[in-house]
């Protein structure tokens, strides 16, 4: 049971962005996010997009980083990812 979120290198809206996920359980994405006051508005289908300004408060809270390749290994060696096809 882990909460992973990568480095933050996704510019948009004037800021820069990255993932978190967990490699057990949407459940416990959710409620990690919900304690950190991160929007469910910020989830997409299998990882939340977080500003670059909390990742010391998640990492404080007990997110691990890891680097992006990483992040996706691990999400899709959870089940949880969603691939891009199946998006649409």
């Amino acid at each position: 049971m882990t909460v992973l979120v990568d480095d933050a290198v996704w510019p948009a809206h004037g800021r820069l962005w990255a993932h978190l996920i967990s490699d057990d359980s949407l459940e416990e994405l959710h409620a990690f996010a919900a304690a950190q006051g991160i929007s469910r508005r910020a989830f997409d289908r299998d990882h939340y997009d977080v500003p670059a300004d909390i990742l010391p408060a998640l990492l404080a809270a007990g997110a691990e980083h890891v680097g992006g390749k990483e992040l996706t290994r691990r999400l899709i060696r959870s089940g949880l990812r969603v691939r891009a096809r199946d998006r649409r």
